[in-house]
């Protein structure tokens, strides 16, 4: 369902930019918002995870420096199947967590010391899971899509405004395509507002997925759960200063870091957090789970997901 939601809300958003170009009439300017918008967010494709990881002050760890975190990681990699990211530890006492990279293959995941000072080994393992999730499922290159056609929107409209006027039609109903000046301003307002709320729904959208791909690769929906409720609470009354700083990064952030707010309304980059809770429980109550449960791999000796893990290292 959420593969078809993000299907159609991609849908959606490039018909948004193809109406636009339209009503503007200038093929050619519409094509040219869209190379530029191409060449802005491929160089942050291929450079992103190295600006947001360098803004955050990331410190790369190995088995040396965090073996408990690290093992963590290594033991989810092996049960999705993936290879293993490079493991970052970022100094905020705001809980929370981030994967970003193009490809699972060019991934890193990310958490703050306040996760790991704060949260048990078994929601810690919940939320590395998430963000491997998201690697996974390839949701950096998903945001990188709709990035790339909000921004190309965002053009667009401004060509409208700037342009837009000179082509408006005159009494004689000469030339022009009509959209005037008001035509040009409105649609440099309205377009991109319309790009952001698809833009976020995207967002939304496949959080819900990596909630629900992160429950079955670490085993246990009511870990994630958990560390959510907990991150949530948390972030209303620890600031997160570099996210503060740059709030356009918010969206990669497990939770939101800037307020915590859950509200699942149009502008919200994140879902609401009792539904997300709620699902991931209702998963456990359909497979039968406990807190010190974790799922089997289906086959005739086992349950519903998963083979047993290998031992448990260190957190684990």
């Amino acid at each position: 369902m959420s593969i078809a939601r993000t299907a159609l809300l991609l849908a959606a958003m490039t018909a948004l930019f193809l109406a636009i170009g339209a009503l503007i009439g200038g093929q050619g300017g519409m094509m040219i918002a869209l190379v530029m918008a191409l060449a802005m967010n491929a160089f942050a494709y291929w450079n992103s995870d190295k600006m947001v990881l360098s803004m955050y002050g990331a410190q790369q760890v190995d088995r040396h420096s965090a073996p408990g975190l690290v093992t963590i990681v290594e033991r989810l990699v092996t049960r999705a199947g993936m290879p293993m990211p490079k493991v970052f530890i970022i100094n905020s006492d705001q809980p929370n967590a981030f994967a970003t990279g193009r490809d699972p293959e060019h991934a890193s995941v990310a958490a703050t010391t306040g996760l790991l000072d704060r949260l048990s080994p078994e929601e810690v393992e919940g939320v590395m899971a998430h963000e491997l999730a998201h690697v996974k499922n390839r949701d950096t290159l998903i945001m990188t899509i709709t990035a790339t056609i909000a921004g190309a929107i965002g053009m667009i409209a401004n060509f409208g405004m700037f342009f837009g006027g000179g082509q408006r039609s005159d009494e004689e109903g000469n030339g022009g395509n009509g959209l005037g000046l008001i035509g040009g301003i409105l649609i440099a307002i309205i377009a991109p507002m319309a790009a952001m709320v698809v833009q976020m729904a995207i967002s939304r959208t496949r959080e819900y997925a990596a909630d629900a791909e992160g429950a079955r690769i670490c085993g246990n929906p009511l870990w994630l759960a958990n560390a959510l409720e907990r991150l949530e609470q948390a972030a209303h009354v620890i600031p997160n200063r570099q996210a503060e700083n740059s709030p356009a990064t918010a969206h990669l952030f497990i939770v939101n870091p800037l307020s915590g707010r859950g509200m699942d309304n149009l502008f919200s980059t994140h879902p609401n957090m009792a539904n997300r809770v709620a699902a991931l429980r209702a998963m456990a109550a359909q497979a039968g789970m406990t807190w010190d449960a974790r799922a089997q791999r289906q086959n005739p000796a086992s349950g519903p997901w998963g083979k047993p893990p290998p031992a448990k290292g260190p957190w684990g």
